[in-house]
């Protein structure tokens, strides 16, 4: 009988919906006609996104 026994875990995770901006959302960048997701809160697309640079740890290194 123990054959029959099935075995599973809890569901784990938010049971919440994610955020929404709005349906239909396009790139700022003018003449640009690509469409950003509704779960994407930026304003561009990725080819127009400004560039970010990570924050580095560390010391500077002063030069001579």
């Amino acid at each position: 009988m123990a054959e029959n026994v099935l075995k599973g875990k809890r569901i784990m995770g938010s049971s919440r919906a994610p955020k929404q901006v709005s349906d239909l959302r396009h790139c700022a960048k003018k003449d640009c006609e690509t469409t950003l997701s509704r779960y994407n809160k930026r304003e561009f697309c990725y080819a127009h996104a400004p560039t970010k640079f990570p924050r580095l740890r560390g010391r500077i290194v002063a030069e001579g």
